[in-house]
């Protein structure tokens, strides 16, 4: 992909004027990147910025339209090269028409669009750096996941992803800046969850009373390590439990047998229950005693322990990833090594041994841990810092990358 020969007049931020940020992201579907996206544009517009979006659509455009963020529709979703050429003309004539100051790519292809839009019109340019990517066979894709650290800032979504930045990309520290992932607290919040929700999903799961729960959220893929609680499970040798494995296998339906297999096997059929996805996680989370994340690959950042955290729940968590970051360890959860099956088995009857006295502490540990460190607000307010520092710091540099 080639530059423009000539260097593009620098931008600069008129004073006078809320800034404009434009975010771009593949798509609006689901997950933690379209969720924090979606967000964050509704913080920005309610501080009185102008929030702009682009992807190729999707349902979550409708969350956009209720907060007053308009959003543009381009195939920025698309890896094929003359696609992503054709979106950086695209860009321009928006960043030129809405009179961006901010261009923030959230994803691969739409970032290499959105660099060379930004520099071209001389804007900023900042990315959200929200996995280890697949560097295939012998690195080879490398070059194309490096465009996600060629930002002015480059904000990665947890510790372990700024260390894994400059440890494969040798990116910059100074130019990285750590912004963890938030959730809404006015979901995930124990007092907010009737009584009422709570039995409906009891029942939907045929749960009985008397029962202690164990609970995997995630969906179903061999990295969540689903198989390792079910083994774990199995060493354990208690009947009593009742395990729900909650989440989709999104039509890849060979897994899903496979853990059914298992389950067989293992002689837990009364024990482990593969439900399915769940559109009530808060309730879901207090029909629970103990949330497991048992992922066997490093998590970027650990959604589901955060949440559960956030609902007063004990956690157990794979040592690896962001994990160490998520848990407060023999405070709010513990953690394991991954692929540990005998490890995690000790580690669930550990936590279902506490006492109701020290549970009820534990639980208002967890909720002020998350509160303090992972909510939504505090997301978006040091993603604006992030932004101020750049227009403060006046017109877009040239990039020497």
């Amino acid at each position: 992909m080639s530059q423009q020969n000539h260097a593009p007049p620098p931008h600069q931020a008129d004073p006078a004027r809320p800034p404009v940020i434009l975010q771009v992201l593949p798509a609006l579907v689901t997950g933690g990147v379209e969720r924090g996206s979606v967000d964050l544009a509704g913080v920005l517009t309610e501080a009185g910025w102008t929030a702009l979006v682009v992807s190729s659509g999707g349902h979550m455009v409708r969350e956009l339209d209720r907060f007053g963020v308009h959003h543009m529709t381009l195939p920025v979703h698309s890896k094929n090269p003359l696609v992503i050429k054709a979106n950086i003309t695209r860009l321009e004539n928006i960043i030129r028409q809405y009179n961006v100051d901010i261009v923030h790519a959230r994803s691969r292809a739409p970032a290499w669009s959105a660099f060379y839009a930004a520099q071209n019109t001389g804007r900023h340019f900042v990315t959200t750096f929200h996995g280890t990517y697949n560097t295939g066979l012998f690195g080879l894709k490398n070059a194309y996941n490096a465009i996600m650290t060629r930002g002015e800032r480059v904000i990665a979504i947890s510790h372990f992803i700024a260390n894994h930045m400059q440890a494969v990309y040798n990116t910059d520290p100074g130019r990285i800046r750590v912004v963890h992932r938030g959730i809404d607290l006015d979901i995930f919040d124990p007092t907010r969850v009737s009584q009422e929700r709570i039995i409906q999903l009891a029942q939907r799961w045929r749960l009985t009373d008397g029962h202690p729960v164990i609970m995997l959220p995630g969906r179903l893929t061999r990295w969540k390590g689903q198989q390792v609680l079910i083994e774990a499970l199995a060493l354990l040798g208690r009947r009593d439990l009742r395990c729900l494995l909650v989440g989709s296998d999104q039509g890849r339906t060979g897994y899903t047998e496979e853990l059914q297999a298992l389950v067989q096997a293992r002689g837990l059929s009364e024990v482990v229950h593969i439900v399915g996805e769940c559109n009530d996680m808060p309730a879901a989370y207090m029909l629970t005693d103990v949330v497991v994340s048992a992922s066997t690959d490093p998590e970027a950042f650990g959604r589901v322990i955060v949440e559960a955290q956030a609902m007063g729940r004990s956690v157990v968590a794979t040592d690896n990833g962001a994990g160490r970051e998520n848990v407060l360890e023999e405070q709010t959860g513990l953690l394991v090594p991954p692929h540990d099956a005998g490890a995690l088995a000790l580690a669930v009857d550990r936590v279902l041994a506490i006492g109701p006295s020290d549970r009820e502490a534990r639980a208002a540990l967890a909720i002020e841990f998350v509160r303090k460190n992972f909510s939504r607000e505090l997301m978006c307010r040091r993603t604006m810092e992030v932004y101020r520092e750049l227009l403060d710091s006046g017109p877009a540099r040239e990039k020497q990358l």
